[in-house]
C-alpha cells in the first residue's frame, strides 16, 4: 500500500485527524530534532523545542494550506520561528539574572528599609481596598497605571469631570500619613478616542510560543 504524501496527511490533519498528525511527526520529527540540535547543541533543549514546533503545527493547522507534497521546508520555517522565540526568552532571562547580580548586598540596614517599605505598601493597599469601587478604579488607573484623565474616562465609560471628582474623593479618604507612590510617567499628553472607522475588526490576534 502506498503511503500518503504530506499533502494528503495535511488534509487529514486539518480535519483534526490525530493519526495523520502522528504519521507526520514520525516522518519529519527526527530531521527537525537534528536541525534544532545543531542550532543549540543541547539534546534536552532540542527535545523540548521539537515538541513545541509540532504543538505549534497542530495549533495553526486550520490556517495553513499545504500545497507541496512534502511539509519539511515549511516545518523548518516553523522550527526557525520557535528557535528565535526561545533565544529571545533566554536572552531576557540572562539580562534579568544580570540585573539581580547588580543589586546591593542584603545588609541589615537594607533589609530593615525593605521590610518597612513592604509594611508601608501593605498599609496603603489595605486603605485602597476600603475605597468605594468607583473611586478605587480611578485611583489605580491614575496612580499605578499612569493613565491620563481622558484615558481613564474612556476606560471606565464616564466623563473627565467624573474622573477628576472621584480621584479627588479617593485621595481625601486616604490616611494623610500614608503617602501614595508617585504616578507612573506617561508620554500621553492628550488623548482622543479613535473613531469607529479607524479600527480594523479583521486584524488577527498573534500568539507566540516561548520555551
Amino acid at each position: 500500500m502506498t503511503e500518503p504524501d504530506d499533502a494528503d496527511l495535511w488534509r487529514r490533519i486539518r480535519a483534526d485527524d490525530p493519526d495523520a498528525f502522528r504519521l507526520l511527526f514520525d516522518r519529519h520529527g527526527p530531521r527537525i530534532h537534528r536541525y534544532v540540535l545543531r542550532r543549540n547543541g543541547d539534546p534536552c533543549t532540542a527535545d523540548d523545542i521539537t515538541a513545541v514546533v509540532f504543538l505549534e503545527v497542530w495549533r495553526i493547522r486550520a490556517t495553513v494550506d499545504l500545497q507541496q507534497t512534502t511539509a519539511l521546508p515549511w516545518l523548518y520555517g516553523v522550527a526557525g520561528n520557535v528557535l528565535r522565540h526561545w533565544q529571545r526568552s533566554r536572552r531576557r532571562h540572562r539580562e534579568a539574572l544580570a540585573r539581580f547580580a547588580a543589586l546591593p548586598s542584603p545588609t541589615p540596614a537594607l533589609v530593615e528599609r525593605q521590610a518597612q517599605a513592604a509594611a508601608d505598601a501593605a498599609a496603603v493597599l489595605e486603605q485602597i481596598t476600603r475605597l468605594p469601587a468607583r473611586e478605587r478604579d480611578v485611583l489605580l488607573l491614575s496612580v499605578w497605571e499612569g493613565l491620563s484623565h481622558a484615558e481613564i474616562a474612556l476606560a471606565l465609560g464616564t466623563t473627565v469631570g467624573t474622573v477628576k471628582s472621584r480621584l479627588s474623593r479617593a485621595r481625601a479618604r486616604l490616611d494623610p500619613d500614608r503617602s501614595l507612590p508617585p504616578p507612573r510617567p506617561t508620554s500621553v499628553h492628550s488623548f482622543e478616542a479613535p473613531s469607529p472607522t479607524s479600527i480594523d475588526p479583521a486584524l488577527p490576534a498573534v500568539v507566540t510560543t516561548e520555551i
